[in-house]
C-alpha cells in the first residue's frame, strides 16, 4: 500500500504555487479565448498563432524548425499543423534556395485575409479579458513575462 503525502502551503516554496497559478491562468486563457475564436471565426487559436508569427516574419515565412520552436510543438506536430493549414490554403511550403533540407512555411493571401478577420475578433476578446487591467498593470505583466521567458532553466 502506498503512503499518502499531504502537503500544505507552508510545506511548499511559494514559487511552486506561483508556477501552478501561471499554468492555470495560461490554460484557462487558451481554452476560453480559443473557444471564442472557434465560435466567432471558425479558426483555432493555433491557426491564429501560426498566421500571426508568419505575418510578422521577414517575407512572411519561417523555417519549419523555427515555427516549431516558436510554438513549442514537436517536428511531427508542426508538420501535421502546416499540412492542415496548407490544405486550407492559408499557408504554403517553399523550399530553401540555399539548402534542400530546409522547408519554409509562408502565409498566403488567403491566410492574410483570415488573419485580419481572426485578429479583429481576438483583439476584442483580449480587450474584454484585460478590461480591469490598467496600462501600468499590463506594462508590469509584460516586463515580468519577458523576465520569465529569458530566465535560466536551472
Amino acid at each position: 500500500m502506498l503512503g499518502t503525502v499531504t502537503l500544505t502551503d507552508t510545506d511548499l516554496d511559494p514559487r511552486v504555487t506561483t508556477f501552478g497559478r501561471l499554468l492555470e491562468a495560461c490554460h484557462g486563457l487558451e481554452v476560453r479565448l480559443g473557444a471564442q475564436l472557434e465560435r466567432t471565426v471558425g479558426v483555432p487559436l493555433t491557426t491564429l498563432e501560426v498566421l500571426l508569427r508568419l505575418s510578422r516574419s521577414p517575407e512572411g515565412a519561417l523555417t519549419m524548425g523555427e515555427l516549431s520552436r516558436q510554438l513549442a510543438l514537436t517536428t511531427g506536430g508542426i508538420t501535421r499543423l502546416v499540412d492542415r493549414l496548407s490544405d486550407a490554403g492559408l499557408v504554403e511550403r517553399r523550399p530553401s534556395p540555399s539548402d534542400r533540407r530546409v522547408q519554409y512555411t509562408a502565409i498566403t493571401k488567403s491566410g492574410e485575409a483570415t488573419l485580419r478577420t481572426a485578429l479583429a475578433h481576438h483583439t476584442d476578446a483580449l480587450l474584454a479579458t484585460f478590461d480591469g487591467f490598467s496600462a501600468k498593470d499590463l506594462a508590469t505583466l509584460d516586463r515580468l513575462l519577458d523576465r520569465l521567458r529569458t530566465a535560466p532553466a536551472s
